[in-house]
Order: structure tokens, then C-alpha cells, then sequence
């Protein structure tokens, strides 16, 4: 149980390291939260202040993803496989708790999409790299990221209960999902009202200064 605790305190800690904001402040002087739809998350980084820079802000969410989960890896010996599932999702599902729920920025932040790409990547690359495709996949057919999500997520589940990765590492991986699925029920809403962003227009805007 006391390995448990650490293990939730790495992940949550790596989480709280706030890219968007950091950048925003840095680079463009604004607080992201006070733009868009007023999350620190990539997506909304993206929309508010240009793909170049969202790409950027998701590249480094998405490692802190991957260095929580390798740096568990590596103190506990654990691999991608049925004994080590839980540890290494259990340090990804506190990362993204970091992310979303920062006590650094009186718990509010982003949705924690790249950092769940990050669990995946660090758990197995080659998984992760047909997360990352799949998001890509949807996410271009569809012209929503909120969809593409989705299918991140369920293609996560699917996956740990495919693998037979154990009930913990299923749980965690549901609880991921449905956090995930909460978070972006205002994006859902949009798409009905015919207001959410589309990828296809936030790729033509330019990068603001």
C-alpha cells in the first residue's frame, strides 16, 4: 500500500506541471486560462492561441506522461504486462488528476488528453503510437478533437481489457475514460449548438503573437 502512495504522489506531481501555462506566461504573456473555454489544457491552447503553440504545449504534456510513468517503471521494475499494469496506470491516472485538478493553480487545469497519450507511450510505445494515430484518425475524419478523445479513451479501455492487464488497471482505465468523457461534455454541447471549433479552422488561424 505505502509503494501505492508514492506511486500516486509521482504521478500527481508530474501532473501539476503546468505547460500551458508556463508557455503562455513565457511566450505570450497571457494566462491561457483566461482564454477560449478557460482551461490550461492543450486543446484549448490550440484554439486560443494557434496550433504551432498548442502543438508545442501538447508535446510536453505529453512527456511528463511518459517520464512519471518510466521513472515508476524504472524504481519498481514493472513492465506493460498483467503484475506491473496497475502501477504503471495508477501513476498515469494521478498524473492526470495533476493535470486536471493542479494544487498549484487552485485545482484548475486542463482535461489531461496528452497526458493519458504520455501513460500510454510510456507504458508501450507501440501502443502509444496507435493511440496517437487513432486520435489523429478521428479527429480528422470527424473535424472535432473532443471526438477524437473519445476514441483515445475507449481505445485505452479496450485495450487493458484486451491485454487482460488486470481489474485494477481496467477500473483505472474506465475511471480515466469517464473523467475524460465529464470534462469534455461542454464540447458535446457545443458541437449540438453548432459553436464548438472545428480543426479544420483552428489549423487556418494564424499563431497569435
Amino acid at each position: 500500500m505505502k509503494d501505492y502512495i508514492i506511486i500516486a504522489i509521482i504521478g500527481y506531481l508530474f501532473g501539476n506541471f503546468q505547460t500551458s501555462y508556463i508557455m503562455g506566461k513565457w511566450l505570450k504573456k497571457v494566462d491561457i486560462r483566461s482564454l477560449g473555454h478557460g482551461n490550461a489544457g492543450a486543446s484549448n491552447a490550440v484554439e486560443s492561441l494557434g496550433w504551432k503553440f498548442g502543438a508545442l504545449v501538447a508535446i510536453l504534456d505529453v512527456l511528463k506522461g511518459i517520464l512519471a510513468v518510466v521513472l515508476v517503471k524504472r524504481l519498481y521494475h514493472v513492465s506493460f504486462d498483467p503484475q506491473g499494469a496497475f502501477a504503471i496506470y495508477l501513476v498515469g491516472y494521478f498524473a492526470m488528476l495533476g493535470h486536471i485538478y493542479p494544487f498549484i493553480m487552485n485545482f484548475k487545469g486542463g482535461k489531461g488528453t496528452a497526458t493519458m497519450i504520455g501513460l500510454l507511450l510510456g507504458a508501450s510505445p507501440l501502443y502509444g503510437i496507435m493511440g496517437i494515430l487513432l486520435l489523429i484518425l478521428v479527429t480528422v475524419l470527424t473535424d472535432y478533437i473532443a471526438i477524437g478523445t473519445l476514441a483515445l479513451t475507449l481505445y485505452m479501455l479496450f485495450l487493458t481489457i484486451f491485454k487482460d492487464l488486470g481489474t485494477g488497471a481496467i477500473v483505472l482505465a474506465f475511471l480515466g475514460g469517464a473523467l475524460s468523457l465529464k470534462l469534455h461534455l461542454p464540447n458535446y454541447k457545443r458541437m449540438q449548438a453548432g459553436t464548438e471549433g472545428r480543426l479544420s479552422k483552428v489549423l487556418k488561424k494564424k499563431d497569435k503573437k
